[in-house]
């Protein structure tokens, strides 16, 4: 069967999530013929993933009929033929509802396929002196975990063009476990920080504990350590969400506090960055309204110019610039977050039981965000993936003041919603003794963009009454 020249570059599609087939362009003439057998900037345009190779090998076998068992290997892997034609087969030994599914193809200079992470693939060469190439997202390790199918399993039913026992095969490609024996892939591992936050704790509810995803405290590690990149094997990873943040507004004004800030927002990011980018690993990063001054009388969105009044604002907006720069990254930008702990609801509520009448600024303007809509927004993000970028995420309904929220509080739990005073910023904070750090004034996000990805922030109202409820 001769090459097919001058085809299209195109992709098709499996049965096996993920695992894609190219047709490649052919040029040829009685001399030989030409290829482009890895173009990134084309084939990122035709949907490959842009997966960032760092090996490439080449297998070459004499004979027709050599068979190479079914490996998964914990890295993603792009397969093209020199020279010659190979029969492949591949089959999904990942956890998920697709472990097992099975599809085969020929494959010769004019077709390629790409191989995600945890699928099996086996080759059987139909010509004499074929090769085939593979590009590879990670370096060979000896301690690298694979997982084996057996080539004659009966649930796969692979139909191979030539008998196994006519062919040229290794004892241990033999031996390899049936189906029913084999233990799936496990995904890539997931490292979450600040897993004792709000925000770590919802994340947990909402991520589930699984032996993948690892929940990391300070004490676990330290992400402003110059030694960050050799903590982990960082190849073994696929994403990280950083929940980890210093958020003492007020203090960062302080000289401690200031040093405190830009150490957990701006060192602690860069290190996260500059190893996300490296590894290819999806960074998710959580961002404020913070970063703006409140001068605006229409919601923020996520394209306005960025204009912090305090440390910390400043400290989250150079955050964003950071991992902005990573070729994976989602920024969830967020404002008046609320969560298990103490937080401005609760603090009302103790209030409104107490007996204690508040005075709470009226004059700032946002919605609430609760911690768990934020934890649902990140999966949401992660297993949807829309484009990378900057998404805004409050809930969703009209925005309120403190005073109006806490009113709402007071009202929730059985309270006169009277008894709260609405006061104006400068008024709240005229006896402050410490440093205050200035707030925005209007903190309110534009959800459209994370909106038109499908995703559905909660009514503000509805969240706050299921929020005391608990």
């Amino acid at each position: 069967m001769g090459i097919e020249f001058g085809k299209s570059l195109t992709a098709t599609t499996t049965p096996i999530p993920g695992l894609v087939v190219y047709d490649l362009p052919v040029h040829g003439d009685a001399r030989g013929w030409f290829k482009e057998n890895w173009q990134r900037e084309k084939m990122l345009a035709a949907g490959l993933p842009d997966f960032g190779p760092v090996q490439n090998n080449i297998s070459f076998n004499d004979e027709v009929g050599t068979t190479r068992g079914i490996h998964a290997e914990p890295w993603d892997k792009y397969v093209s033929v020199a020279t010659g034609r190979i029969f492949g087969a591949w089959v999904d030994l990942r956890e998920g509802p697709t472990f097992g599914a099975v599809f085969t193809t020929e494959l010769d200079p004019s077709r390629a396929i790409f191989v995600p992470r945890g699928v099996g693939n086996s080759y059987q060469t139909l010509e004499p002196d074929t090769a085939y190439t593979y590009l590879v997202n990670d370096h060979w390790s000896p301690t690298a975990e694979y997982t084996f199918l057996n080539l004659a399993d009966e649930t796969a039913a692979i139909q191979w063009p030539i008998p196994l026992d006519q062919v040229q095969i290794s004892d241990k490609d033999k031996n390899h476990p049936r189906l029913a024996d084999v233990t799936p892939m496990a995904p890539a591992r997931m490292l979450i920080t600040g897993a004792n936050g709000q925000l770590g704790r919802a994340l947990r509810a909402e991520f589930g504990d699984h032996p993948h995803i690892e929940y990391a405290t300070r004490e676990d590690l330290d992400l402003t350590a110059a030694d960050l990149d050799a903590a982990r094997r960082w190849r073994d990873y696929s994403t990280i969400i950083n929940a980890a943040a210093y958020t003492a507004v007020d203090k960062a004004e302080t000289p401690e506090g200031r040093s405190e800030a830009w150490a957990a927002n701006v060192t602690a990011v860069a290190n996260l960055a500059r190893i996300a980018t490296a590894n290819g690993i999806t960074l998710v990063h959580v961002s404020s309204d913070y970063v703006f001054d409140g001068t605006k009388e229409t919601p923020y969105t996520e394209d306005d110019t960025v204009s912090p009044l305090g440390v910390y604002g400043q400290t989250k907006a150079a955050g964003d610039a950071i991992v902005s720069t990573v070729p994976r990254h989602f920024i969830l930008r967020t404002s008046w977050v609320i969560g298990e702990g103490g937080n401005f609801v609760r603090t009302m509520a103790a209030l409104a039981e107490k007996g204690v009448d508040p005075r709470v600024v009226d004059d700032q303007i946002g919605r609430l965000t609760f911690t768990d809509d934020l934890a649902r927004g990140i999966l949401h993000l992660l297993t949807t993936r829309p484009a990378y970028g900057t998404y805004s995420l409050t809930a969703s309904g009209d925005p309120e003041s403190w005073a109006a929220i806490a009113r709402r509080v007071f009202a929730l739990t059985g309270h006169d919603p009277q008894r709260v005073t609405g006061v104006s910023t400068e008024e709240y904070f005229a006896n402050a003794a410490a440093p205050v750090a200035p707030r925005p004034r209007n903190s309110v996000l534009d959800l459209s963009r994370i909106e038109a990805t499908g995703f559905r922030p909660s009514a503000g109202a509805m969240a706050l009454a299921a929020y005391l409820a608990r």
